[in-house]
């Protein structure tokens, strides 16, 4: 439920909307249903208010960003407040106005689980690609992982931020980069032969360029985890078109499985040295590990079309990021 309520105060409008709400909290499940406010007004950011509680959040829209994806501003620039009942894949299911919102919330509440909001089971679109890596290979990158950080320890850590888009408090693993020419050759041809002729069969994608060669491992001792994120949402990641989790630490482990958020509560899990393949594009988690250690390898696959892309935007932040000249009579002067 997303809930866009204007300027708030400390009124009647306040109490009124904070009634609505506590009287349906404790029905709600923080897992599968949440509430989010969408602030719109300094003042109430300044003075506290719009506390965020078990299933309810809140997004501050400073630029205004939401407002118009939620299509809450009217042509006169007025903002349309209201309650918005969206589904997992961030459709719009219902519309009330403010005034409504008992019925709105009670609507909320009662609905079934969101597994269950199409009638039929829903699937994430991925694939699943058995043996992309074998038993022994399999090995090699986790004892490669596991000594490249016991020689370097901290040093060996890949950051968990590219081009802007950092992860600081959602992601909680442990990731080192294969730098090593002759091991990126090893996994290169084996994607190539294994994997990317079942990209071009199930969504016909030619895939001829490949990035990040990275070992992950989630350990159950830290909890480890990885948020809701998209691939491809940063500038320096909007050309990567497919994603592969290959599992290259078999089967002992518990948790650690991938979930598509706006398909379900379903989770995928790879056979050992096999890969889940999905676009860049699609919400996923990777779900806290509670036993043993999950190793991973995660590259990244994408086409002709989308490296040229990333050098256009290269180049354009390349510029932006240039001092501009000075013009020739004032370089003159200095």
């Amino acid at each position: 439920m997303v809930l866009v309520p204007g300027s708030i105060g400390t009124g009647e409008k306040a109490r009124h909307l904070a009634g609505i709400l506590a009287a349906h909290q404790d029905a709600l499940d923080p897992e599968r249903q949440v509430v989010v406010v969408i602030g719109t007004d300094p003042a109430d950011a300044a003075a506290g208010l719009l506390a965020e509680a078990p299933s309810r959040c809140v997004l501050w829209d400073d630029a205004g960003e939401a407002r118009r994806a939620l299509r809450a501003i009217r042509p006169d620039g007025t903002l349309r407040e209201g309650w918005l009942l969206v589904d997992p894949g961030l459709r719009v299911f219902g519309l009330w106005p403010l005034e409504a919102g008992a019925e709105a919330m009670a609507t909320f509440a009662a609905l079934p689980p969101p597994d269950h909001h199409a009638g039929v089971p829903l699937h994430a679109p991925v694939l699943i690609v058995p043996r992309v890596f074998e038993p022994a290979f399999c090995r090699r990158l986790v004892g490669f992982h596991r000594n490249r950080l016991a020689a370097q320890g901290a040093a060996a850590l890949v950051p968990e931020e590219e081009d802007g888009a950092a992860y600081p408090r959602r992601v909680r693993r442990s990731a080192v980069m294969v730098t090593e020419t002759e091991l990126q050759v090893q996994i290169r041809g084996r994607l190539n032969m294994r994997l990317v002729p079942e990209l071009r069969r199930a969504f016909r994608f030619e895939a001829s360029r490949m990035e990040r060669f990275l070992i992950a491992c989630y350990d159950a001792a830290e909890r480890a985890h990885f948020g809701p994120h998209r691939d491809d949402d940063a500038p320096g990641s909007a050309h990567r078109r497919f994603a592969a989790s290959i599992n290259i630490g078999g089967d002992r482990y518990d948790g650690g499985d991938l979930r598509f958020p706006e398909y379900g509560m379903a989770t995928y899990r790879a056979p050992p040295g096999g890969a889940v393949v999905y676009a860049c594009s699609l919400l996923h988690e990777v779900r806290p590990v509670t036993r043993g250690r999950r190793f991973v390898c995660l590259p990244f696959l994408f086409d002709e079309t989308a490296a040229r892309e990333r050098d256009e935007a290269a180049r354009q932040r390349d510029e932006a990021a240039r001092p501009a000249a000075l013009p020739a009579r004032a370089a003159a002067r200095r």
